[in-house]
């Protein structure tokens, strides 16, 4: 009795050892109608292969960069969004803003105001703004430009 209690938990603990397990802050699932992925960020690179148009990495993941607060939806679009934190105005300097829309989302999502970029400086007045987290997100009648994570303080 006593030995296949012994040999129980050894297989148990064996397999808890053993098993892999993720802990991750982020990642993300693709698929389509030949394949599926999911990864997670921070993993070590174990091998990269190809099949000359399409690569894949196993391991190390970055979808996208959330850096500084910035998503570059489209990486050639200049712009900046000064200063962060704020809390009377918002500053946008763009030298392409033809045509570029701007939104401003608190963080449940609502949307605040939304104005069109009429010059390379555009000046949005954010006194009257509740402090706290806010999404400013720069499109043209396309696409995504630019999503920037702002802080709105008193």
């Amino acid at each position: 009795m006593k030995k296949n209690t012994f040999v129980l938990i050894s297989l148990l603990t064996a397999h808890v050892a053993f098993s892999q397990e993720v802990v991750s802050t982020q990642g993300d699932t693709y698929s389509n109608g030949t394949g599926h992925i999911d990864f997670t960020i921070g993993e070590v690179v174990i091998d990269t292969g190809t099949d000359g148009t399409n690569f894949i990495t196993q391991g190390f993941h970055q979808s996208s960069w959330n850096y500084v607060g910035l998503e570059d939806h489209l990486p050639t679009y200049e712009a900046k969004v000064y200063p962060n934190p704020t809390s009377d105005y918002l500053t946008i300097s763009a030298t392409n803003f033809t045509g570029v829309s701007c939104s401003l989302f608190d963080a449940q999502g609502k949307l605040v105001t939304q104005v069109e970029l009429n010059s390379e400086i555009t000046t949005i007045e954010v006194k009257d703004l509740s402090p706290g987290a806010y999404s400013l997100i720069l499109n043209n009648d396309s696409q995504l430009l630019k999503t920037f994570k702002l802080v709105k303080n008193q």
